[in-house]
């Protein structure tokens, strides 16, 4: 149970992304945005062309969708506190990163290089060329994933670090497929993590207010 009125966070996916955005500043200062593209989208097989395409689904909502709403047949997630803390830990990521995209309006990979001989992209994988930045699949995995490493019972947190890799896992993952550059799902995983940790801790100082129940 949270019961501190302040926010509570999983440090097995906090203190991973704080690595993360350290580090990912480094590779953006040292690195091209081609050497970046190129490390992971040249680097390609037909098993992880298999293993990249059905990865990226973890940042779509045809998965994320369900197993929130699979969550609520657990007794202790049969609440509107629950319900109403996912939705908008995963919701305002949405809404952040889909203004960005409009606003910035990229272009991505495949029309950035003109559809170069160089870059691996399967035809069986979607063809994308506008609204780049930053990533939505990268925002909404971490969205997803931070949230679900919050509501863990406090036995089996160290699964957060797992969390942090799935995560991770999509932001590769775009790259791989050529539908991203690194900025773009570095961006999105950081919109992602932190409006759902702005979010979650919202709704923590808030609960006694206007729920009964309990996230963890």
């Amino acid at each position: 149970m949270l019961k501190r009125k302040y926010f509570i966070y999983n440090p097995y996916f906090v203190f991973p992304l704080v690595f993360w955005v350290v580090g990912g500043s480094i590779a953006l200062a040292t690195q091209s945005r081609t050497e970046l593209f190129a490390n992971v989208n040249a680097r390609h097989t037909p098993v992880l062309d298999t293993f990249m395409y059905y990865s990226t689904f973890m940042g779509q909502a045809e998965v994320i969708v369900p197993v929130l709403l699979g969550l609520m047949a657990l007794p202790r997630f049969r609440n509107m506190l629950y319900f109403s803390t996912a939705a908008l830990c995963n919701i305002a990521p949405l809404l952040v990163q889909q203004a960005l995209k409009s606003y910035f309006n990229e272009p991505r990979p495949l029309k950035f290089y003109n559809m170069a001989d160089w870059i691996h992209h399967s035809p069986d994988w979607p063809t994308l060329y506008e609204r780049s930045f930053p990533s939505g699949h990268s925002a909404g995995a971490f969205s997803f994933f931070c949230f679900l490493s919050l509501i863990l019972p406090a036995r089996y947190r160290a699964i957060g670090l797992v969390f942090f890799s799935l995560a991770l896992l999509v932001c590769y993952s775009r790259m791989y497929l050529a539908a991203h550059f690194f900025a773009d799902t570095y961006s999105g995983s950081i919109i992602g993590a932190t409006t759902t940790l702005a979010m979650f801790a919202l709704m923590n100082y808030y609960k006694g207010h206007l729920f009964k129940g309990k996230l963890t």
